[in-house]
This record gives structure tokens, C-alpha cells and sequence, in this order.
């Protein structure tokens, strides 16, 4: 996605520093996403290599990962050899973690392992910090973690991963805003708005008619959440902005979300302990 592009010069300089990876070593075999014009243009051009897609079977790929419905389905010359149910793996809701399963599903059996090996691992997989990281869960509200999302595109994919969300966003600003998750705005019980670019967010809500609240700061933001959850939506930290208005990095700001959740967490538990239990 357009992220870091004056690094390089623009998304052509982006490609090319990516493509280094096939060039450098001569990898016996790569493992491609091809989801985007350009994994399909380093498919045909890699040799041997494992495709990876989330739209259905690529033709012309004798190797292929796809991820579609909620399912992981291993193609070998034409026909699936290995299947697995990525909705029994709780660390990896949506589908860009779904693309992440089958990559790592293709880099394992590229190194010989087989289906039975790997796919217990996939669903024990416990997640990674910062990146949907599901916190805990009380009253039948979840609180998740996905500070890591600093862009549009990225909050983005968190947003399509859940149904109800009281939407925890903004700090400092990227350029495009958030008008490019608008298809997904109707997902969003309620959004939270906090740092420098809550003002702006504020306006593209309201042009689509989204309920939001400009809170400030990330304890607010919980808060208020928290306040007004019901049973079954997620609280969901997805900022699409930079951390640096209020926090050194988004790790920091992650952690201080964690810390949050936490309080409300065992508030929430020791509330709904029978009058007399020990702790």
C-alpha cells in the first residue's frame, strides 16, 4: 500500500527494492502473493514459486495457496491436497491473516514438512503484539489490539475482520485520511477519535453518517468504550495514524491500550464475583 513511498522515490523505487529478494541468493523456491499486479508480474518471472491468493485458484500456478470463505486449500497440478478451517485459528481473524496462514502453510511444505505438522500450529498460533491482538473479553465485549495499524490500508483489513466495532482511531495523521475505508464504515458502532487527526477523521464520519465522539486521548477513548459496549462488539485500537503525537511508537501506544483493557478487565471480574468469594 502507499506507505513509505519517499524512502523510494514513488511505488515504482518500492517495487524494486521488494524484487531485490528474488534477485539477491537465487531462492529455490519464493513463496508470492498475487493478490496485486505486481505478485503476479514476479509469479511469472520467479521460476519456481508457490502462489498465494485470497480471490480463488490463480490458472497457470502448477503450486497454489488460497484462502477464500474462511478456508485454507492446498492446489498441486490441478488438484487440492490439503484443506484446513482458519476460523477454528482465533489469532488470525481476517482475511489478510488468512493470506498470512496460507504464506507460512507454503513456506513450511516448500521445506518439506507435511499438512500434519503443520496445521496444528496454525491454529494454536497465539498472535503477535500489536497486531490483532485480542486482549481479553468481559460482558461479551472484546477488547483488541491492532496498533500496528498506522495506515488507512492496514485499519482497513482490521475493520473487515469483525462485525460490530466501537473503533478506537486517529494520533498523527497520514496523508489520504481515512475516506478510503468509507465501504467499511457500516461496521462501526461507534468511533472514538483521539490526537492530531481526530478533527479531520470527525469530518469523514460524519459524511457517511457514522456515530463518533472526538475524545482526545486513548484512556478516554477506552473509557468511553468501554462505558458503552454491549455484549458481542469488539473495542477495536486500530489507530490508521502514527503514534508520535502522544506515544514514542506504536509498541508504547499498544501497550498502554493493553493496560487499559486490563483495568476494565478485572474490574468487570471482580464485580461479577458472588458477594463473600475470596479473590
Amino acid at each position: 500500500s502507499d506507505d513509505h513511498l519517499n524512502r523510494h522515490g514513488g511505488r515504482g523505487g518500492y517495487f524494486a527494492a521488494k524484487r531485490r529478494l528474488f534477485e539477491l541468493g537465487a531462492p529455490e523456491r519464493a513463496v508470492i502473493g498475487i493478490d496485486q499486479a505486481e505478485g503476479r508480474f514476479l509469479l511469472a518471472t520467479a521460476g519456481d514459486a508457490i502462489a498465494v491468493s485470497t480471490t480463488g485458484r490463480p490458472a497457470g500456478a502448477s503450486w497454489a495457496m488460497v484462502a477464500k470463505r474462511g478456508h485454507l486449500a492446498e492446489w498441486r497440478e490441478g488438484r487440492q491436497i490439503a484443506s484446513l478451517d482458519l476460523r477454528e485459528a482465533p489469532a488470525l481473524p481476517g482475511t489478510h491473516n488468512h493470506q498470512n496462514a496460507c504464506a507460512a502453510w507454503a513456506a513450511c511444505r516448500a521445506l518439506g514438512l507435511g499438512p500434519r505438522e503443520i496445521a496444528p500450529a496454525i491454529l494454536s498460533f497465539p498472535g503477535l503484539p500489536h497486531r490483532l491482538e485480542r486482549v481479553g473479553e468481559a460482558r461479551g465485549v472484546i477488547f483488541v489490539n491492532d496498533s500496528k495499524a498506522t495506515n488507512a490500508d492496514a485499519a482497513g483489513r482490521a475493520l473487515a475482520a469483525f462485525e460490530r466495532i466501537r473503533w478506537i482511531a486517529g494520533g498523527r495523521p497520514k496523508e489520504g485520511g481515512i475516506s478510503t475505508l468509507a465501504p467499511l464504515f457500516g461496521r462501526v458502532v461507534k468511533a472514538y477519535l483521539i490526537g492530531e487527526a481526530a478533527d479531520d477523521f470527525a469530518r469523514t464520519l460524519a459524511e457517511a453518517g457514522t456515530p463518533h465522539e472526538v475524545v482526545g486521548t486513548l484512556d478516554r477513548a477506552v473509557e468511553r468504550a468501554w462505558a458503552e459496549a454491549k455484549a458481542g462488539e469488539v473495542i477495536l485500537l486500530a489507530p490508521a495514524c502514527a503514534s508520535f503525537d502522544q506515544f514514542p511508537d506504536y509498541e508504547a501506544r499498544g501497550e498502554a491500550f493493553r493496560r487499559l483493557a486490563a483495568a476494565r478487565l478485572i474490574s468487570s471480574t471482580a464485580s461479577a464475583r458472588p458477594p463473600g468469594d475470596a479473590a
